[in-house]
Parts: C-alpha cells; structure tokens; sequence
C-alpha cells in the first residue's frame, strides 16, 4: 500500500463558513493578525469577534499570529497569546482564563489517517483550560486537553492530556513534576 493524494477528499469536512467569509477573514488575518507590525491587540480581538470568535477581556494578541477560523475559537479573560503563535483551528478551540500561550507554539486540531492510502483528514478539538502556560515553539495536538495550571515545556509536543498542575516536557511530552504555586 502506499499514500495515494489524488484519491484525497476532504468533501466531508465542514469549515463552518461560507466561501466568501472565509476567504474574508484570510484577508483579513493576513493583513492585521499576521502582520509583524505590532497593531493593538483590542483591533485584532474586535475583528475575531467580527468573525464569529468568543473572546473575553483583558487579552492580549501579539503580532504574526495566525488563526484559521475564528468562528471555531473561544478566549476567556486575561489571555496572551504570543509571537508567531498559529491557531489551527479547523474545528473548537477554547482556551480558558489566565492561559499564556508563548512564542511559536502551534495548537493543531488537524492531521491525517497515515493508516489509509486515501490520507483522510482527521479532527479533534483541543482545550486549554484556565492557568494553562504552553510554552515558545511547543505544540498541541489533535484531542488534547491541557487540564487547569498544567504547563507544556518549551519545544515539545503534547500528545495525549495534560493532568491539572502538570509540568511536562519532551517529545512526546511527559509528566516531569507538579507545578506548586507559592
């Protein structure tokens, strides 16, 4: 059996929108939230919420950040979301209160049935919840749920869910310690 790209089809898969927003809000993504020009950050939150995103008070977006769908993204209160960080929302995402996400990182809800020569597309919401810190250049795959003050160590990958004030590190990522608050 091999990979076979030209039996590929994602016909199933339902972005949630139209063509003509979506293609609205890449416009308008790449102009004010990709941007490396750093705009303020309540422009950036009125216009996810021109689009469909559930966004909180007191967040903080960053330049050269890239969200795919906003209508698929809900925020809480007091969130950062840092530099180069890419949203790959291709279905829910929520990330809670008090939730940091730091340079680079990548939350992808998307990947692929490597299993099938067809490639089929394969979604699954992730969850951050409050407290969460996902640290510089870390990723959050498909499914995850990253439990209340758990923390993903910088450059590593979170597979599977993170357990409530877990600190976890590597690739795959692992429990490495609780995190205690003084």
């Amino acid at each position: 059996m091999q990979t076979r790209l030209d039996l590929y089809d994602n016909s199933e898969y339902n972005p949630g929108a139209g063509v003509v927003k979506r293609l609205s809000w890449f416009a308008i993504n790449a102009l004010f939230l990709q941007n490396p020009i750093n705009l303020s950050s309540g422009i950036k939150v009125g216009l996810l919420r021109l689009f469909g995103a559930k966004v909180g008070h007191k967040v903080t977006i960053k330049p050269s950040v890239n969200i795919k769908y906003p209508w698929l993204l809900e925020i809480g209160n007091h969130v950062w979301i840092g530099e180069e960080v890419w949203i790959d929302n291709l279905i829910k995402v929520k990330i809670g209160n008090h939730v940091c996400i730091s340079q680079g990182a990548m939350l992808l809800t998307g990947s692929h049935n490597y299993k099938v020569s067809t490639f089929d597309l394969i979604t699954n919401e992730i969850n951050l919840e409050n407290g969460v810190w996902i640290g510089a250049k870390s990723v959050v795959c498909p499914g995850v749920t990253c439990h209340e003050n758990s923390v993903l160590a910088v450059g590593s990958v979170a597979t599977k869910h993170m357990e409530k004030n877990g600190i976890y590190q590597g690739n795959p990522a692992i429990l490495k310690r609780q995190r205690v608050f003084n």
